[in-house]
């Protein structure tokens, strides 16, 4: 597995999409974090602001070294709060081209550092804003989570399987894919934008409208009416399904089309079963069809299934554990996985032939880059050091490696 934590083990990052765009993003949690790293692996230069004393996400996550979303990106560690932020975050934000924050709505402009405000300063600003519910509506205000996002947006309720309770993969559905990957995607439109018409904007992005919109699939079957408990990938189907083998490890097969059905029904010997030839689609015969499934799949242990299945068309893979997925041939191919400050984590995406991204660094202590990112906004020595004995800012005790 490749580690990005020395030069050579890395592209240079002045060859990624982003290379020379200057993002300014306020810690938060999540979403907000994830949607910096993109930038950052993409080439972006990232100085991320932040507080002294860890947040909820440095105790979820980890801080440090071992938060994986802050790769890439430059710390300064600030108070925010105190008098002399204020003038300090417009001098950094005086060239930059995004900016990234995850507060409620409100909380930016009491720090003083509204929309308004700063497009005013620098208007060719960007100006992205993660929040779960948006900017706007009766639940602006209020407080939720990822799965509270994925249930209000309709999502949630399509991850029952069988029947049984709704769920979904957590953070994947609202955090990430329903929020950071949705802002980083307006981040990209306005880019585009602001070359042509030179002036910033500011991006409104909740987590609740990103959901859905990740559902659209599920959407236009419901208006098809399809969606109504008996459909082909809402695991209804015993041939889009997930199976326990002898060993207890688990198999997701899913074989929906005709073709690839034909040759699953071929290669577990059931070519010729009256229950199964014939009418994939008749949903009163699915459940006897399980039952011969979960039968079978539980006779054998996971590798006996695999060798199976393998070099085939059937649409048959192991479920593999996070541990175990930076191990498969696959993702050892594509180098899908890095290795970085010892944490193994996935691989900048998507590729690019040309201007490929790359991690850029491993996750940066907090304030470890305060004095470098100053200096690099025009701070003199003097101003440095003031601004450090005021206790405006801070650096990080340990020194960079």
């Amino acid at each position: 597995m490749p580690d990005t934590t020395t030069p050579a083990a890395g592209k240079p990052s002045a060859r990624g999409p982003l290379a020379g765009i200057k993002v300014v993003e306020f810690a938060g949690i999540g979403p907000g974090p994830f949607c910096g790293m993109l930038l950052a692996d993409m080439g972006a230069e990232v100085t991320l602001l932040e507080r002294g004393g860890g947040t909820f996400a440095t105790q979820l996550f980890g801080g440090g070294r071992k938060a994986v979303a802050n790769r890439g990106k430059k710390s300064v560690c600030i108070d925010l709060k105190h008098p002399n932020a204020k003038a300090l975050v417009f001098r950094l934000l005086a060239d930059a081209d995004v900016l990234i924050e995850g507060f409620r709505p409100g909380v930016m402009e009491r720090l003083g550092f509204g929309p308004e405000v700063c497009l005013a300063h620098n208007p060719r600003l960007i100006y992205g804003r993660m929040t779960g519910w948006g900017q706007s509506g009766p639940l602006a205000p209020r407080a939720g989570h990822d799965a509270n996002y994925a249930a209000l947006s309709g999502v949630l309720d399509t991850g029952r399987r069988h029947g049984g309770a709704p769920w979904a993969p957590p953070t994947l559905v609202g955090d990430m894919g329903g929020g950071g990957l949705m802002l980083a995607w307006g981040i990209a439109c306005a880019l585009l934008d602001v070359q042509r018409s030179g002036k910033g904007q500011v991006i409104d992005a909740a987590m609740c409208e990103g959901a859905a919109l990740l559902a659209h699939g599920l959407f236009n079957l419901q208006a098809l009416g399809e969606w109504n408990g008996h459909c082909a990938i809402d695991s209804s189907a015993p041939f889009y399904d997930v199976y326990q083998c002898a060993d207890g490890q688990w198999l997701s097969v899913c074989p929906l089309e005709p073709q690839f059905y034909a040759a699953f029904l071929e290669r577990l010997g059931l070519a010729g079963d009256p229950d199964f030839a014939g009418r994939q689609y008749d949903s009163t015969r699915w459940p006897r069809l399980r039952e011969r499934l979960e039968q079978i799949f539980r006779g054998e242990s996971r590798d006996h299934w695999q060798q199976v299945f393998k070099d085939t068309d059937d649409c048959v893979w192991p479920v593999l554990g996070l541990h175990e997925a930076p191990a498969h041939p696959q993702h050892q191919a594509r180098g899908a996985f890095v290795e970085v400050a010892g944490v193994t984590q996935p691989a900048p995406a998507p590729r690019f032939s040309r201007t490929p991204g790359a991690v850029q660094a491993p996750p940066p202590l907090v304030g470890e880059h305060t004095r470098e990112r100053l200096a690099a906004a025009g701070f003199s020595a003097a101003e440095i050091a003031a601004l450090l004995a005021s206790g405006a800012v801070s650096a990080a005790a340990e020194p960079a490696p």
